[in-house]
């Protein structure tokens, strides 16, 4: 079973018909992608690499992204698709990580050579040009056969280290994906078209199995990004489109329809499908795309560690507003998708009753192999045949799925997912730092953002200035804290635990940022920096790994809290009942 196969078949059932775009003009037919893949494929193995060797790609989104997957597959090789906003320090650390061999960047984010590579090709070059040269004979260079259970695809996501792990992703998870697709998500035909605004590293681009499978076509913006008026205007010039954005994508569609005047037609003429999932969506903003954009909606909730599948609420639970439950339900994550089952346990993984929260467990084909050279993690996640998504969750009734809160403490912060440990370990090397905690505080526009608590080392002076220059020398800057709060000490429990809750209530709407904690007096606490750059657009477009809180399982509330005891509470960490999906991935 080799994913390779997908693009065989419509090469000799469809070679003409029209496959990539690069905003409207095609890039490659069908044919003309398998020809160029077979001759990346024929080129790979002549150069040395052998069948399960790792090739990274690092690059922004590019319609050549969809040659090198399934050149690699047709060589038997695997992808490690790196998120382009990392910093290429990072990078290299899973280039080590994943003994990867080959490397192909594009000159925006790799600008130098990254150590570990034996090559590294420039998606641009001429040395690209040649390696994706179509061969004459598709078959004359046949696909390298692989098992059902060996690996494809490679993701490193994020763990509570702070150090990334790699998610083990087999043909058979993302075969599994791609026809689970056509039955929780959405039907797909060959006049149907995908577009790439959100990272083609994480879910936007696992979404291209299912489109293959189908026969559609596949479309890369011109800018590479997500321009809400370009998008607007391909679908309108290449037919109704489907894509997969975060929630913070969809925000800037549905502000762009509004500021332009464009009516639920005009969009039903620009887009087919939205996946949304990733990071948070708040009630009230699903509601506001639904009355702006039409139902065109449909929510997916998963893991790195079971690609695109958990839950999935349809567009037509979302669109069903007169249910009695349906406040309820559109603050879910849907119900099971049809490989999967799921179910909620407490830490010894015993089943728990309906209602009740506890972990949430998934079972299927789509569930990873395990964490690549990480033994110790892989005996943490999966246990008897389920994977322990670290996600807090209830169930109802009827099977929809409430994710209550993050058993880590994970930021969504624009989609992208953010660990906090990480983030501490680069503060703490930055001259005059003592101590540092990182916390999310709540935003309107992002869900969250990143804030540091730094205490100071006695004598010595930090401003945010230098912390900020710091952290973007060694981390990607969608990570980097937005606010710096100096300290004079941390709040800590009796074991010296840092009370992170206690921070978070710092942030809170009437909290203060800096009162004395513990026996500290108002002396030792110094004064809060001055903000550090706001966050941009381009810092937030990633998608993101794991779940957040929700509301729901019987609450029979929306996001506003109407009834709920908990809503102070809910307000200080952010969540306000808000619906949460996706995988650090996917996003």
């Amino acid at each position: 079973m080799s994913l390779a196969h997908l693009l065989l078949r419509q090469a000799r059932e469809n070679p003409s018909r029209p496959a990539i775009h690069e905003g409207t003009a095609v890039h490659a037919t069908h044919g003309q992608w398998a020809a160029r893949s077979a001759g990346l494929a024929k080129r790979l193995r002549a150069a040395g690499l052998q069948p399960g060797d790792r090739v990274l790609l690092f690059l922004r989104n590019h319609p050549r992204t969809l040659e090198l997957l399934w050149g690699a597959w047709w060589a038997g090789l695997v992808v490690v698709p790196v998120n382009a906003k990392l910093h290429p320090r990072e990078t290299e650390w899973i280039i080590d990580n994943a003994q990867a061999r080959w490397g192909f960047v594009s000159h925006d984010v790799a600008p130098e050579p990254l150590t570990g590579l034996e090559r590294q090709v420039e998606i641009d070059s001429l040395d690209a040009d040649a390696l994706l040269a179509p061969v004459d004979d598709l078959l004359a260079v046949p696909v390298t056969e692989r098992r059902a259970d060996d690996l494809a695809w490679l993701f490193y996501t994020s763990g509570t280290t702070g150090r990334p792990k790699g998610v083990m992703i087999t043909h058979r998870n993302l075969m599994t994906m791609g026809l689970a697709y056509f039955v929780d998500v959405d039907a797909v035909t060959a006049a149907d078209a995908i577009v790439y605004s959100a990272p083609m590293s994480h879910g936007a681009g696992l979404y291209a199995i299912p489109h293959l499978m189908a026969g559609a076509r596949h479309v890369v913006p011109a800018s590479g990004g997500v321009d809400p008026a370009e998008l607007f205007e391909l679908g309108w010039r290449l037919g109704p489109l489907s894509t997969f954005a975060a929630p913070t994508i969809v925000k800037r569609l549905v502000d762009h329809a509004e500021q332009a005047g464009l009516g639920e037609a005009d969009s039903a003429r620009a887009f087919k499908t939205i996946v949304y999932g990733g990071a948070p969506m708040y009630v009230a903003d699903i509601q506001r795309a639904l009355r702006v954009m039409g139902p065109r909606f449909v929510q997916i909730y998963g893991q790195g560690e079971t690609p695109m599948i958990g839950t999935a609420l349809s567009r037509r639970h979302l669109a069903d507003s007169g249910h009695p439950r349906h406040l309820e339900r559109i603050a879910s994550v849907g119900v099971a998708q049809t490989p999967v089952q799921l179910r909620i346990a407490d830490a010894e993984g015993r089943e728990l009753p309906l209602g009740a929260v506890g972990e949430v467990l998934v079972r299927g084909d789509s569930v990873m192999a395990g964490y690549w050279r990480h033994p110790e993690a892989t005996a943490a996640a999966l246990r008897d045949g389920w994977l322990f998504t670290g996600d807090l969750g209830c169930l109802d009734a009827e099977g929809f799925l409430t994710l209550k809160d993050r058993s880590k403490d994970l930021l969504i912060s624009g989609g992208s997912n953010i660990y906090p440990r990480e983030v501490e370990e680069v503060l703490l090397t930055a001259p005059g730092v003592a101590e540092a905690a990182v916390v999310g505080a709540p935003d309107p526009e992002w869900g969250e953002v990143v804030v540091a608590f730094v205490v100071a080392a006695p004598g010595a002076e930090v401003t945010a200035a230098q912390l900020d220059a710091h952290c973007l020398d060694r981390m990607a800057r969608f990570k980097r804290p937005k606010r710096y709060v100096m300290v004079g000490e941390l709040p800590k429990n009796h074991y010296g635990k840092v009370l992170k809750t206690e921070l978070r209530q710092r942030l809170a709407p009437g909290g203060s940022e800096c009162p004395p904690f513990g026996g500290t007096n108002a002396s030792t606490v110094l004064a809060v920096e001055a903000r550090a750059q706001q966050p941009r657009r381009e810092d937030h477009e990633v998608q993101a790994e794991r779940g957040a809180p929700g509301g729901g399982c019987g609450d029979q509330r929306d996001h506003q809290g109407l009834g709920c005891q908990q809503r102070q509470q809910h307000a200080q960490r952010g969540c306000h009942h808000h619906q949460a999906i996706g995988p650090d991935f996917w996003a």
